[in-house]
Parts: C-alpha cells; structure tokens; sequence
C-alpha cells in the first residue's frame, strides 16, 4: 500500500514539473525583476558617496533571497503533500465503488430466484381471506337471522312506551351493525358490500327515528307528565344521557391511533335537543294562551294569563321535573330563560302593533313591574337558580323608549282633544243666559279647570306608576298642551269681546262669564304650578323644543280677561263721564251718583273673583275711575268766574272723592280689607282731593308753590295738564302763568322707580282760543 503511494506521489510531482516553454509568464516575470532591480539600484547609488555601502546592500538583499525562496519551497512542498493525498483517496473510493457494484449484480440475480415463490404465497393469501370472510359469517349469522324479529319487537316496546328496554335493545342492534361494519371495512370490501349492510340495518335507523320522536313527545308533555306519571319522563331523560355517554365514548375512541371510525348518525347530540324540545314546548304554551283576546282591555288579561302561566309552569318544573334529571342540567334555568325569550319575541310582536295608551300602559307596567317583581321573576327561589340580570330585558331600551314616545304621542292626541272639547263647551256656556255656578266660597266658576286639572292629574298618577322618566315626559306634554290651550283661549276671549261691542248678540252675563274665566285661570294657575313641582330634578331644562311657558300665557290671557271688564267697566261709565264736571254737574251733581250705582254693581260682581285678581280688579277700577275723572276735568267744560265757584268745584269734588270711597270702604270692609284700600287710594283716589285744594287755593300768589307740591307727588304732569287747571281757575293772569309754565319747564324730575303715572294717559285736548307767540308775526 505504501508503495502504491509513493508511485502515485512521483507521478503528482511529474504533473507539477513544467516542460520547457510551458510557462512564458516566468520569462516575462524574470525580465520585470531585472528591470525593478536596475531602477532601484540606479535610484540608491546614484552618488559616489553611497558605494560605500554596496556590501552592506549586497550582504541584505542575498539574506532576504535566501528567505523568499525557502518560503517558496515549503508552500511548494505542502501545496505537493496535499495533491498527494487527495489522489490517493480517489484511488481508494474507485476501488470501493468497484466492490459494491459486484455486490449489486449478486443480489439481483438472488432477487430473480425468489420471484416464483412470491406467485404462489398469492394463492395462500385468498384462501386465507376467504377462511375469514367465512368465519365473520358463521359467527354473525345468528344476529343477521335474530334483526328482523328484535326490530319487530323494538317497534311493540317503543308503540308501548317501555323506552329503556327498547333503547337496550336498539343499543344491541346498533352495536351488531357497528361490528360488521367494522369487519367490513377492515376486509377493504367494496361500496357496494356496506351499502348492502346499510340496507339491511334500514329498520334499525327507524327504529331510531321512532324512539326518538317518543321521547321528544314525552320531553313535550313533561309538564302535564310531572304531575300524573313522571316515569316515562325519567325514563326520556336516562335514554338521553345514555346517548350522550355513547357518542363521547365513540369520540373518544375515533381519536386514538387505529380506532374505528364514527358508525352513520353519529354524533347524535340528543342532550341539545332535550334542550331544544323544551324550548319548543315553551313556545306551544305561548300559543296556547294566545287565543285569548289580545286587544283592548283583553291585552292586560292576557299578560295575566301570560304571568300565572309561567309561574305555574316554573313551579312544576322547580318543584318536580328538577329532580327527575341531573343536576347539571340545570332544568329550572333553562326553562326559564326559554320562557323569557319567548316572552320577548311575543312581545316585539305586541308593540310593533298600532296599540292604543291603555295598551301601552298595560305592556310598560307589566313589562317595567309585574315582570321583575317578587310575583315572577323577582321571587326568592327564582333568585336562587338564576339572575334576572343574566336574562337582559324583556324590551331593549330603544323599544322602551319608542313605546313611550307612543304613549306619549296617544294621551297627547286624547288630552287635545279633551281640551278642545272642553273649550268648546265653555264658549257654548257663554252663550246661556244663566249667571254662571258659584263654589262653596261664593266665587263663579265653570267646568273647564276641573275638567282639565283631573285629566292631566289623573295621566300624571297613571304615567307615575310607570316611572319617574314617563311622569316627565306626560307633564311636560300637559304644559305644551295648557299653553296651546291658553292661547286659543285667549284668542276665544277676544273674539267674545268684539262680538260683544258691536252688540251682535246681548249676552246679559257677558261680564258674569268673564270673571268666572278669571277665576278658573286662578285655579289652573295653581294646577300648572303643582304639575311643574311634580317634575323630577333631573328632567328639569331637558327638553327636545323650546320649553313650555304656560304661566307666561296664563298671566296674558288674565290680563286679556281683565282688560276686557275694565273695558266693559269704562264702555258703562262714559256714557255719564260727560255729564262730570259741567255747570249742572257742580249745581245738581247728578251723574255722580249714576256713575256711583255703576261702579258699586261692577265692584260687587268682583267680589266673585278669586283672590288676587280680585284686587287686581278693584284697584284697576279705581285707577280708571280716576282717569276718566280727570280725562272729565281736561275737557274744559267748566270755569270758575268767582271765589265762591272754586270754592263750590272744590266741595264738589271731594263730595265725589267721599262717595267713591265709600264704595270701595264698603266692600272691602265686608272683605275685612281696610288697609289694602287706604294704601291703593295712595296713589288713585287722592288725586281728586288734590286737585280741590289747587282750586281752592284762594291767593293766586301761592299756586306756584302748590303747582311744586303737585309736581312732586305726580311727576308725569306736563305742563298742558296745569295750564288746563288754571285756566279752570279763570283769575290766573298771564305773567303768573309763564312763570308757572317755565317752572314746569325747569323742574321736571324723572319718574320714580314703582311710580305708576296718572297724566300720561289723559290727553288735553286743543285749546279753542287762538294766541300767537310773541316771538312771531301773526299771519
């Protein structure tokens, strides 16, 4: 072997030997070297001085020689080394390939040898198949003989409810199908042969159907079962977990490495159609209390019916079918959650009718209270098995709020229309020539505040047995519907009045009708403001529009009604108002006491009017008794030529002011109202004493101090209204009265805060004398 290696060694180191001329680079490399070396050589001794050290150079360069070149023969000797080596391997691995090329053809011609041995194994091979096709029939011929009578006698136990003993038996057939099945398929038979096998088996999969459609029968009737016979029910339910048991063990099985497959039909689940059923039989006792009138009144009846039906049935199944099954079935809970979703189905079917408020209000309470309460799903043992939380609710919150925006809508549309059918009759009551009733405190009054008071009351109690948020919501529509109800009222009231003054139809109680409209704004003013105290704190400032102002409407149409009596007040008093104030007036004072009759009979009907508008009225009445006096006064149709005509003007009008007093001392000392009147008549009926003592101010050079005092107490007098006073005077001359008028000019001081003006309104009509100005040219 070594001999074989140093040949081969000799012949790599010939390989390597380059022949002559077969390298020209070394020539070319050899010429380069020269040429280098001649530069350098030239480039250090290019001076005299440096031939000094030429041994020293010489003697350098030939040790760096010897270095290179020993470098060279080392690399060149191991680059050798390893060819060597790689050479001898290849010459190893040839031979090798060689020894396993022989032994390949050996082995086929062995291999060629055993191949008539192999045929005839074939043959033993299906004798052995068939020997056991042979065997799988002997043993299975007595099932296969025995399936056509078990089947026959499953089918009697399962028409005679004996469920166990027809689910043992049906358990042994399916168990014999299973295993030929499984023969089969260990075999590698054909389709055809397990089609054959499915055929027939084909009683054992009725078998199945029919058992099952028992026991879902008796799963249906569990609750009439519970109570008479709860045996095939126990019966129903072992078969189920038997099953259930079954398929987790053939699962089980069909996972591990080897084991057979699933046989048909399987997995059957039957425990979630236990469940299924149940739902099912929930659902046909929602059908069956559905023939119950569901409309009308009859809709509260049949969530009645609906409550006494599922508790009846929760408390048969609590109370028996619970113990009849495992507990982890659970029953109770799953039969209540069934329950509650068919309620919420039902009911989405109820609200999405057009239901009237009565309707809605029987879902919403039944839904909101009777649902939750300690009746159903509140109760203490329910609470128990399941959290009403759990369920979620009957109807989702958009639901709610759409059935309340229903209510809403409907007792809306009903309210209007009791209103306006209550305003109707009102104006029809307008038309009566009958004084209008009186309560127990003497006051008129009609039919209309109560009628709307109870109606908005009574929905206010109905919505509040709801929720707070329904209340709210009611409340606030009856605001929205008074306030449109004031305006048209008010509207009413206007047209009533204009009816009234062009004298179409004499209504004798025109101003009777008025002031009972006046007291029944009193009293729905204290019906609105008990409705808007009802509002919860949290609703307050929530509203989808603009936010309802009846009050606001309320105190405008008071004032509409009140300014009609006074209007009717002042058409009574004129006709008289122009005899005031004349030369007969101050000789004989008649219209006085016309004037007196007319007011004492409209301040009597003002006692009929509830508090405070009756004072209201009272003290209006007076301020237009004064204005109307003193609008008397500005006409100019009386002047005093003498003392003794002022004197006698003077005691007249206070005789005017005494008999206007008494009046007004007389009724409100039967109302024990003393103080309220001596404070109104303040700022009404002192004006007439006033004026007396202007004209009966006897020295002409002191008006101008009482012309201050007037100015003082009645800021709004101009300087028209005391030109019209001194000319009634008639002994003013004319360089007092420019004083007089310059110190008007000069001192008129803004009105007072709560001063109430008595002159604004009284217009001072033109004088008749013609006058120039003494600034000007007369034309």
């Amino acid at each position: 072997m070594s001999t074989d290696k140093s040949k081969a060694c000799v012949r790599s180191e010939e390989l390597l030997t380059p022949a002559e001329g077969v390298w020209p680079e070394a020539k070319r490399a050899d010429q380069f070297a020269h040429g280098a070396a001649l530069k350098w050589a030239s480039g250090i001794f290019c001076l005299p001085q440096h031939l000094e050290h030429v041994a020293q150079y010489c003697k350098r360069e030939s040790q760096r020689t010897t270095f290179i070149y020993t470098r060279l023969k080392s690399l060149v000797q191991s680059y050798i080394d390893g060819v060597g080596w790689g050479v001898w391997k290849l010459c190893e691995a040839r031979s090798e390939l060689h020894e396993g090329a022989t032994l390949l053809k050996m082995a086929e011609q062995n291999s060629g040898w055993n191949t008539d041995a192999a045929q005839s194994l074939d043959k033993l091979r299906e004798v052995s198949e068939r020997h056991a096709q042979l065997l799988a029939a002997v043993n299975n011929l007595p099932r296969l003989y025995s399936v056509r009578s078990m089947v026959l006698e499953t089918e009697r136990l399962v028409e005679s409810r004996r469920l166990l003993e027809a689910h043992a038996r049906l358990m042994q057939l399916e168990s014999w199908q299973d295993d030929i099945m499984w023969q089969l398929h260990g075999q590698l038979q054909s389709a055809e042969d397990q089609e054959l096998v499915k055929d027939y088996f084909s009683g054992v999969r009725q078998l199945v159907d029919m058992l099952g459609r028992e026991i879902w029968a008796v799963v249906s009737s569990a609750l009439t079962l519970a109570l008479q016979n709860p045996t095939p029910f126990v019966s129903a339910v072992r078969i189920v977990e038997r099953e259930e048991a079954l398929d987790h063990a053939l699962l089980k099985e069909r996972g591990r490495p080897g084991g057979r497959p699933l046989p048909p039909d399987r997995p059957r689940c039957w425990r979630a159609c236990f469940f299924k059923v149940l739902e099912e039989a929930v659902s046909a006792r929602f059908r069956s209390v559905s023939h119950l009138p569901t409309r009308g009144p009859g809709l509260a009846g049949h969530l009645s019916a609906l409550q006494h039906g599922i508790m009846a049935d929760v408390t048969t199944v609590g109370h028996f079918l619970e113990h009849c099954v495992p507990k982890h079935y659970h029953l109770t809970a799953a039969y209540l959650r069934a329950s509650h979703f068919c309620l919420h189905a039902h009911l989405a079917q109820v609200i999405s009718w057009d239901l009237d408020n009565g309707e809605i209000f029987a879902v919403l309470y039944w839904v909101l209270h009777i649902y939750t309460s300690a009746e159903m799903m509140g109760h203490p043992e329910l609470a128990l098995v399941l959290n009403g939380e759990d369920l979620g609710a009957l109807i989702t919150n958009e639901g709610l709020e759409e059935l309340q925006n229903k209510y809403v809508s409907s007792v809306r549309t009903k309210v209007s229309e009791w209103m306006h059918k209550a305003m109707v009759v009102e104006i029809q009551d307008w038309q009566k020539e009958l004084e209008p009733e009186t309560d127990h405190e003497g006051f008129y009054h009609t039919s209309l505040p109560t009628i709307i008071t109870q109606m908005l009351e009574e929905n206010s109690r109905v919505a509040r047995m709801i929720g707070p948020s329904l209340q709210d919501r009611i409340i606030l529509m009856g605001l929205y519907e008074i306030e449109a109800l004031l305006n048209r009222f008010r509207e009413a009231l206007v047209e009533y009045g204009k009816e009234h003054r062009r004298g179409q139809n004499k209504r004798p109680f025109y101003l009777h009708y008025l002031l009972a409209s006046i007291s029944n704004f009193v009293i729905l003013k204290q019906s609105t403001e008990s409705l808007q105290q009802q509002r919860s704190s949290w609703a307050l400032g929530q509203f989808s529009r603009s936010p309802p102002n009846p009050l606001t409407a309320l105190d405008r149409t008071v004032r509409r009604a009140c300014c009609l009596v006074l209007d009717e007040l002042k058409q009574n008093l004129l006709p008289w108002c122009g005899g005031v104030l004349t030369r007969d007036w101050l000789i004989q004072g008649g219209p006085v006491s016309k004037l007196c009759a007319i007011l004492e009979q409209h301040v009597e009907l003002y006692r009929r009017v509830r508090p405070p508008c009756r004072q209201w009225l009272q003290e209006e009445a007076r301020w237009l008794l004064v204005g109307e006096y003193v609008c008397a006064l500005m006409q100019r149709r009386f002047v005093c030529h003498s003392a003794d005509e002022r004197r006698q003007l003077a005691e007249q009008m206070l005789r005017d002011e005494q008999n206007f007093k008494e009046i007004f001392y007389a009724l409100v000392r039967h109302l024990c109202l003393i103080h309220f009147i001596i404070e109104a008549s303040n700022n009404s009926l002192a004006l007439i004493p006033v004026l007396a003592d202007f004209f009966r101010l006897n020295d002409p050079g002191l008006l101008a101090l009482d012309v201050s005092g007037l100015i003082t107490k009645y800021p709004d007098i101009s300087a028209d209204h005391v030109s019209v006073l001194l000319d009634i005077r008639g002994d003013v001359p004319k360089d007092l009265r420019s004083a007089l008028r310059d110190l008007l000019e000069q001192s008129a001081p803004p009105l007072p805060e709560g001063y109430r003006p008595v002159f604004t309104d009284v217009l001072v009509p033109p004088s008749n004398r013609t006058f120039c100005l003494p600034t000007a040219n007369c034309a």
